[in-house]
């Protein structure tokens, strides 16, 4: 792990811990809650895991708290900025590719805003997402490749697409420069009274 990285690890597990222990939960607890193994809520919660994006959607899922909540302090301010370069890094492709969460509201309708950037040869899936998620995709550079359950577009610079969320999907980049582009998700009912529901 880079120290960015790091960095950004030890911030999400301290906030885990302290959503978990808030709660009065026990590591099994939240484990089952957010069906994921007791192993890693512990390597999260030390920082020494870099879980998947959709890892830590399942844990900010069960916690009741939205992925934005789970990379950034807790602000008192309305008004919550994002210098550019301090956003938090939750995906790097094997080609130069990375997922950078820029911004997001807290629950229960979650949205996120994303800058992501694709190498060639970089691809991204997705899990189905929880029941009423949407998506909406805009191309800022290159070209982008969208596939929805099973129908696919390509994109191109100024291109933008909208889609249900609660599909598996993925992102692909076979053009030869790279493509960067913006994403919001929306994410309804996000917490733990709801999150049995989505399973």
């Amino acid at each position: 792990m880079d120290a960015d990285t790091a960095l950004l690890s030890s911030a999400i597990g301290l906030r885990v811990r302290q959503e978990r222990q808030s709660r009065g939960w026990t590591l099994d607890h939240l484990a089952q809650s957010a069906g994921v193994s007791r192993r890693m809520i512990v390597n999260v919660e030390q920082g020494a895991a870099n879980p998947s994006v959709g890892t830590l959607l399942r844990l900010s899922d069960a916690l009741g708290v939205g992925l934005p909540a789970l990379v950034d302090s807790p602000s008192p301010r309305d008004l919550k900025v994002t210098r550019r370069g301090a956003g938090a890094v939750l995906w790097t492709g094997d080609f130069g590719g990375q997922a950078v969460l820029v911004a997001g509201t807290e629950p229960p309708d979650v949205v996120e805003l994303w800058d992501w950037t694709l190498g060639h040869g970089d691809v991204h899936s997705s899990d189905a997402h929880v029941s009423g998620t949407k998506e909406l995709v805009q191309v800022q550079k290159g070209s982008l490749t969208v596939t929805v359950g099973d129908e696919t577009v390509t994109l191109r610079s100024g291109d933008a697409l909208s889609f249900s969320g609660d599909l598996a999907h993925s992102y692909a980049n076979s053009a030869k420069g790279p493509a960067r582009f913006s994403l919001a998700v929306f994410e309804p009912g996000v917490g733990p009274e709801t999150f049995g529901a989505h399973q």
